[in-house]
Parts: structure tokens; sequence; C-alpha cells
């Protein structure tokens, strides 16, 4: 069986950091693979990697959305801009996860997030 597109709707948020490694691999080679992938993450260092389209999203709404390069380097919203500082860090390392998750698409493969 070879869907279309598969959903992964914060599937490390409760895994060791061990587990995360192994899950984010087997997300990235089927991407490799040309799946379509729709995931909802606070991954974010994973989301700018692998992503073709990033969508921010707070209390159900899309408050930003373009390429992960426009939304990691360039965010015009200032909500995104924050979540990213804290998410990140300035430092660009990983801290705890905040605010609402980033639904992140692939425009030639299809993710689906919940």
């Amino acid at each position: 069986m070879r869907p279309e597109l598969i959903l992964f709707d914060e599937v490390t948020s409760a895994l060791d950091p061990e587990t995360v490694g192994e899950v984010l691999t087997v997300i990235r080679e089927l991407t490799e693979e040309g799946m379509t992938c729709l995931l909802v993450t606070h991954e974010m260092r994973f989301a700018e990697e692998i992503s073709d389209r990033v969508y921010f999203t707070e209390n159900g709404r899309i408050v930003e959305h373009g390429s992960a390069e426009q939304i990691f380097q360039r965010p015009t919203s200032e909500r995104t801009a924050e979540f990213l500082r804290h998410a990140l860090g300035e430092s660009g390392r990983r801290q705890a996860p905040v605010g609402d998750p980033f639904l992140l698409s692939n425009i030639s493969r299809y993710s689906l997030s919940v």
C-alpha cells in the first residue's frame, strides 16, 4: 500500500530524544522518496530543513504562510518572529516548545496534519 498523502500530527511530542531522531529520519526518507507529507510539529529545525511550505497558526487561524526560507529567515508577522525566537532561541538552539504548531506541507508532495 502506497498512500498519496501521509499526515503526521505532533508525532514526536511525547518521545525521548533518540526516538524523535528515528521518527524524523523516517519522515525525511519518505519525503526523499517523493511521498507527500503534512506535518504539524514543534521541531522547528527539522521543519526548516524539510519543508517546501510552512503555515504558522494561532488559535486555529493561519497567521502567516510562505516558503520555509521566507518564514524562518524573514517572517512578516511579529507573532511568527516571536514564536521562532522562543522556539529556536537567540543562539539558534532549540528550546522547549511553546505556542501553536506550524503546519507544514510540501507542494510537490502532500502532507497532512490534524
